[in-house]
């Protein structure tokens, strides 16, 4: 019975660490890994996804989570040796919460954060760097991501000349 109960609590906890190795992305449609850069949305989904990182409530929902995090690291005594995961999660909710309808991914390694994927405007990529240094516990940014705006949405297959009325 000990060695059931073993082999269930190590598979557990194996397959939570294997589901937890996800780098933080600020939209679903960001790059997998930090490594690519990522194609721009197409302009409909960049305004979705606009529309939700400058709502109120989804501003107030990062912000909540970066201070919760923050509040949890100072009562451990952890201000400035970070995990890499905090520090990918926090540097992911300040920028989502900060740059609306950007496509980036963050990777965390020893307080090295790096941000990839795109931005629909420069002054968005001017942005990313001094927003990740924010995040306490962040000693070096690199940023490889690239200005992209939207992708216009594919015109109707058959539009109709101009003038022209069915009836």
């Amino acid at each position: 019975m000990k060695k059931l109960a073993t082999l269930l609590l190590s598979s557990a906890l194996l397959f939570g660490g294997v589901a937890c190795s996800n780098n933080a992305k600020t939209s679903p449609e960001a790059p997998d890994t930090t490594s690519k850069v990522g194609q721009p949305p197409e302009s409909a989904e960049a305004q979705d996804i606009q529309n939700d990182g400058t709502s109120d409530l989804r501003k107030r929902q990062l912000e909540s989570d970066i201070r919760a995090r923050e509040q949890r690291n100072n009562t451990t005594g952890g201000d400035v040796d970070r995990a890499d995961g905090d520090l990918e999660s926090e540097v992911r909710s300040k920028l989502e919460a900060n740059l609306p309808a950007s496509q980036l991914t963050v990777d965390a390694k020893d307080g090295i954060v790096t941000i990839s994927g795109t931005v629909p405007t420069q002054p968005q990529l001017e942005r990313i760097d001094p927003l990740a240094r924010e995040i306490k516990g962040v000693q070096n940014v690199v940023v490889n991501a690239k200005v992209a705006a939207a992708i216009p949405a594919p015109e109707d297959a058959n539009p109709q000349p101009q003038g022209t009325n069915n009836q």
